[in-house]
């Protein structure tokens, strides 16, 4: 898990427009598997049957100004150091998606294929990245302070436990956990929320890999890509046979194929099982994990009143 970040990045099936973490300038997250079973219930009894809505997802707008409000604080923070931190763009690469199970948007597919252009633009942000550069050259006891100042001096002191067993621990200092503990006031509370978030995406994404429902659905997507001159059984293994994005098809073979995919997945019905599962899902692991949930959502909105105290004092259009 990152606790100071650098644009662009990749990750899953295609490319996707996260900002993640600069290697150079931060230090991941300890994380390690644990001896307690797994459990899809944790803390999950807090508020059911309580007949309380929880609080609304924030906007995507609200999401943004919290993301520029981290960034505007990890800044002066590094400032007061005596540091240079540049903010980066939220999403460097707008067109950049992600598709977990099958590409289904033909107008996407045939604009970038399967993402190796976005690949390459999302490289092309990294190696460019000031921030990167900046720290590249400061020299090397510089260079550990920055380290220092951005990450803390060792990582522990905050703990997080995901549903499926796993602990992260970070830094309770540094100037990441001060942003952080800036906009949402409890860093704990923070931390445990945004790694169960992050766990649960992934648990969301498993679970309907391994549905029933989702295997019968990918057998007329095979039949369509098999009629079409593509025989691959499913997305996943037509995806584990893609060359490396560094090395990717030729344009128009690419292309073709990542078109192919998407109209099978619309005229097949595996696009439309995929999103009803998706959401199935995702409502399942909400409810069995409400309580953290609602804490994020709670940490969320009480934020976006210091995140706009933040940016406003920046001159930031919020």
């Amino acid at each position: 898990m990152a606790l100071l970040r650098s644009a662009g990045g990749g990750r899953r099936l295609v490319a996707v427009g996260a900002v993640v973490a600069c290697a150079a300038l931060a230090v991941p997250a300890v994380v390690h598997a644990v001896s307690d079973p797994p459990s899809h219930s944790t803390a999950s009894h807090s508020s059911a049957g309580s007949g309380r809505q929880p609080a609304r997802e924030p906007t995507s707008r609200e999401k943004s100004l919290l993301f520029t409000a981290d960034q505007i604080l990890l800044r002066d923070c590094m400032a007061r150091h005596g540091f240079v931190y540049l903010p980066v763009k939220e999403n460097p690469v707008p067109d950049a998606r992600e598709f977990p199970y099958v590409i289904d948007d033909v107008a996407w597919a045939r604009e970038h294929g399967y993402g190796s252009d976005i690949q390459r633009a999302l490289a092309r942000v990294r190696a460019t990245d000031p921030n990167q550069l900046y720290f590249r050259a400061l020299p090397s006891g510089r260079r550990a302070a920055a380290l220092k100042a951005a990450n803390g001096e060792r990582m522990e002191g905050v703990t997080a436990k995901a549903p499926d067993g796993m602990v992260a621990q970070r830094s309770s200092g540094g100037c990441q956990s001060d942003a952080d503990r800036t906009l949402y006031g409890n860093l704990q509370e923070w931390f445990q929320a945004e790694f169960t978030e992050d766990s649960l995406t992934g648990m969301r994404q498993s679970d309907v890999n391994g549905d029933p429902r989702f295997a019968e659905a990918v057998k007329p997507w095979a039949a369509c890509m098999r009629k079409a001159g593509h025989p691959y059984p499913s997305p996943a293994r037509l995806r584990a046979q893609l060359p490396p994005p560094e090395h990717p098809l030729p344009r128009t073979e690419e292309v073709r194929l990542a078109v192919a995919e998407a109209r099978c997945a619309i005229t097949s019905g595996l696009a439309r099982t995929a999103d009803e599962l998706d959401r199935q899902y995702a409502d399942k692991l909400r409810r069995q994990h409400r309580s953290a949930v609602e804490t994020r959502l709670r940490l969320q909105h009480a934020a976006l009143p210091r995140a706009r105290a933040v940016t406003s004092a920046a001159g930031t259009d919020s």
